[in-house]
């Protein structure tokens, strides 16, 4: 089962989004499997310290957006598909990539540099 009792917010993004975003790292880095169990939407705003009505909020996108299923009254599980884990995959990948290129345009990083500077890191 996820927590998110360890889940650093920031006043970046509004909170659903972050709610919704650290499941799927979860899902992404294996945190998360197909068909396990998440906490209820009570559980999650006392781990994360926030609103119920923010994480119903959270659940919701997540509904919508069809890596998380809830039926009736069961508790709601994680749902991965490749398409699914396809998608997450890229949408995460491209956030990560844009913010860095955004950072380092405010730092006046060259292109160059920092190609080189990933090419560097990378083989460590």
């Amino acid at each position: 089962m996820i927590a998110f009792d360890h889940l650093a917010l920031d006043g970046r993004q509004p909170v659903y989004l972050q709610l919704a975003e650290y499941v799927k790292q979860q899902i992404l880095c294996g945190g998360a499997q197909d068909g396990d169990v998440l906490p209820s939407r009570r559980e999650i705003a006392v781990q994360a310290n926030v609103n119920p009505n923010t994480v119903q909020k959270a659940y919701r996108l997540m509904e919508e957006e069809g890596y998380v299923v809830t039926e009736g009254n069961r508790p709601s599980t994680v749902r991965i598909t490749p398409e699914i884990f396809a998608r997450i995959e890229e949408e995460l990948t491209l956030g990560l990539c844009r913010e860095f290129v955004s950072r380092a345009r405010q730092n006046h990083l060259s292109y160059k540099k920092a190609i080189a500077l990933i090419s560097e890191l990378w083989e460590d």
